[in-house]
């Protein structure tokens, strides 16, 4: 079914009577204003107009009607058009045959003079005026009136595609809306599952490094376990963000290297290389610290004699495309050479490190492990640059 106009019934009744009483009136006038003067506007001649356009009034709904019905529609266009002109020549047919009659009927009445019969085309009889094709004039109107439904139904449908494709891109808004909605928080809790795996992890691997020196050199112990227990208070307090200023992240680290160097004593150094600007680039929460930690027990804790040094560096780069990329990298001083599991991905902080870095950013970023130029081993995280205004804190 064709769609309605974007307008009442009512009101579109009202617009096409006005029309036709308007077009009444004005040949009225004309008849009246002609240079034969009204004269020339006689009983016949308001007789025929009154008939014709009364008629019209009533037949301009059924053709619009029929032309939203039976749109000229891609396939049926040909044989949809071929049934409105036979259907307009019945129309035009019908109405001259009407009228004739009623002049007739008239003039048989004695409503119009006699000698009226004697002038014009009102000698012919109804049957006569239609097939001499009087009613041509009536069937050009009926083709304006045609083309007149079938722009009403075009204007209609064009209304109607709008207001359906407004709510489709309402919908499709909404929905992507919802999509991303749900992509968020499948995103926490993948990123909340994480955390949770990392946090005992990473607990049970300082605790073990504190316990070894409880018997043997308590003070050691205690100033271990004091800086674990802030060290403990930064994880918890920023447990729920997925990202952080790197700043505070360089803190945290800080704090655990300093619990391993009172384990090694001065068997470690620890060196920092940190690009200004870039302490308030966003990373994930723990992302240095298991790179640490796999430098610590791969490579310094395996080194006999020698002291143990671990370098972590940040910077900001341009990539291929143009892109800017944090660059973050911790280097040892080991022997190389380690257990391919923990150095390849399999232990749980650097398999957690990679999949909550694949969560956040997806193939933007990397976490790579490699032997070192001079020895040891590198571990770089390459990820987006993203920033906060300015860093909680240097």
């Amino acid at each position: 079914m064709s769609p309605s106009p974007p307008w009442s019934r009512r009101t579109e009744v009202a617009v096409t009577t006005a029309f036709w009483v308007f077009l009444t009136g004005l040949l009225l006038v004309r008849g009246v204003l002609s240079p034969r003067g009204p004269v020339g506007l006689g009983p016949y001649a308001v007789a025929r107009i009154l008939s014709e356009y009364a008629a019209w009034v009533v037949l301009t709904p059924v053709v619009f009607a029929l032309a939203q019905r039976f749109p000229l529609e891609r396939g049926h266009a040909v044989r949809r058009l071929a049934g409105f002109v036979v259907f307009g020549l019945a129309v035009a047919a019908a109405i001259e045959l009407a009228r004739s009659a009623l002049v007739q009927g008239l003039i048989d009445g004695g409503a119009l003079p006699e000698r009226l019969a004697r002038r014009g085309r009102l000698r012919l009889t109804p049957l006569e005026s239609v097939t001499r094709l009087q009613f041509v004039d009536e069937f050009v109107i009926y083709a304006g009136v045609l083309a007149a439904g079938f722009a009403r139904g075009f204007a209609a449908r064009a209304v109607e595609r709008e207001t359906e494709s407004a709510r489709l891109s309402a919908q499709a808004a909404q929905l992507e809306a919802e999509r991303a909605r749900l992509e968020g928080q499948l995103t926490d809790a993948r990123l909340s599952a994480l955390r949770m795996q990392l946090n005992p992890h990473f607990l049970f691997n300082a605790l073990n490094a504190v316990s070894a020196y409880v018997e043997r050199d308590p003070e050691r112990a205690q100033t271990m376990l004091a800086q674990l227990g802030g060290l403990l208070r930064r994880v918890l307090d920023g447990d729920a963000r997925p990202e952080v200023p790197l700043a505070d992240e360089l803190a945290l680290l800080r704090d655990y290297l300093a619990i391993q160097q009172a384990r090694f004593g001065d068997g470690l150094v620890v060196e920092e290389a940190v690009e200004s600007g870039v302490l308030c680039a966003l990373v994930p929460p723990l992302v240095l610290q298991p790179l640490a930690e796999n430098a610590v027990e791969h490579g310094v804790s395996r080194l006999a004699g020698t002291p143990g040094r671990i370098a972590v560096a940040a910077r900001r780069e341009t990539g291929p495309g143009g892109d800017e990329r944090l660059v973050l990298t911790v280097t040892d001083n080991g022997p190389g050479g380690a257990p391919p599991s923990p150095r390849d991905g399999g232990g749980v902080g650097l398999s957690n490190t990679r999949d909550r870095l694949a969560t956040l950013h997806g193939h933007a970023a990397t976490l790579t492990l490699a032997d070192g130029p001079g020895g040891g081993a590198v571990a770089t995280v390459t990820l987006p640059y993203r920033t906060l205004r300015a860093p909680s804190h240097a």
